[in-house]
């Protein structure tokens, strides 16, 4: 639990995950004092936008269940449809049979689940082999199983209430909102100092400034922008050290703004790579780019967005 407290931002999943924890802990208590039970499903869908956490938060939730007595081994199976369903048909069966006989003991944390329904201009049949072994075989190991299925919000809904197996099982939803401009700031900290690097007081405040003009559609990557805008950073950093023949410590490790996105960096493509697709679905144009870093670096100007403080 204190592990999931350490987590960055996620207020509203933490707030959800410790419910289910001690609704379920409760639950054991009363089983093992003879007590009449309700029917509660351990099983759980994840919804939110790529990069918040979720394949995180479900490694802890795995172990959390085992700590209360509900998972005898506390261990994480992730796949996605392409481990699940075979090449023919009468074959998924079998395929993810294994797949659920491997995570038994554990959690079935499976990604994007919608994927193995939408077959395009038709109905998926292996898909839906899939899904049909899978919910024969939570009941079949559903005293130590656990489910957990995830993608974004609109899909999932769909995916469930498609199939009246699941929407019996998946009675729990556990949303995982965007992370705001200074939690991605504080994100990019930790995965700096966790690679050895110290970016000054100056880059973090760049990079809540790059996050601040990213579009937050349904696909903007959380905290997968910020591991490319540090690893984009960190290269920047090795070539701005070309010329320096023995470099100290410190200059090894400290980040300056110039080694995230510079508004006068000739590379365009280079930037655009950083950047998430525009609202529309179309890739920003090197215009856009640049204005947009151009805005981001003004400090004059009061339209710009300054990090807020932390909480």
């Amino acid at each position: 639990m204190a592990e999931l407290d350490a987590l960055i931002g996620l207020g509203r999943a933490k707030d959800q995950v410790k419910r289910q924890i001690e609704l379920l802990r409760v639950e054991k208590l009363r089983t093992e004092a003879g007590l009449t039970k309700p029917t509660l499903t351990r099983h759980l869908v994840f919804v939110g936008n790529p990069g918040t956490g979720k394949t995180t938060v479900a490694r802890l939730l795995s172990g959390l269940y085992r700590a209360i007595g509900l998972l005898s081994k506390g261990h994480l199976v992730e796949v996605d449809r392409s481990e699940l369903v075979a090449g023919y048909l009468g074959q998924t069966a079998a395929k993810t049979t294994a797949v659920v006989s491997s995570a038994v003991g554990g959690v079935l944390f499976i990604d994007e689940a919608y994927a193995l329904t939408e077959g395009g201009t038709g109905p998926d049949a292996y898909g839906q082999e899939a899904v049909n072994t899978l919910v024969k075989d939570m009941e079949d190991h559903r005293d130590d199983l656990v489910v957990i299925v995830a993608g974004y919000p609109a899909p999932m809904a769909e995916f469930i209430a498609a199939n009246p197996g699941l929407e019996s099982r998946f009675a729990t939803t556990i949303t995982f909102e965007d992370y705001s401009d200074d939690e991605l700031r504080s994100i990019f900290s930790s995965m700096a100092e966790k690679a050895d690097f110290l970016p000054t007081p100056e880059c973090l405040t760049r990079v809540a400034e790059i996050v601040a003009v990213q579009p937050r559609t349904s696909g903007f990557g959380n905290a997968r922008f910020v591991r490319n805008l540090l690893d984009a950073a960190i290269g920047r950093h090795a070539w701005r050290l070309k010329d320096v023949a023995e470099p100290t410590v410190e200059q090894l490790q400290e980040l300056l703004p110039e080694d995230l996105v510079d508004p006068a960096q000739e590379d365009v493509e280079d930037v655009l790579a950083l950047l998430d697709p525009a609202p529309d679905g179309e890739p920003a144009s090197p215009g856009d780019v640049a204005d947009a870093a151009e805005e981001s670096s003004d400090p004059a100007d009061p339209t710009t967005r300054a990090p807020e403080e932390d909480a």
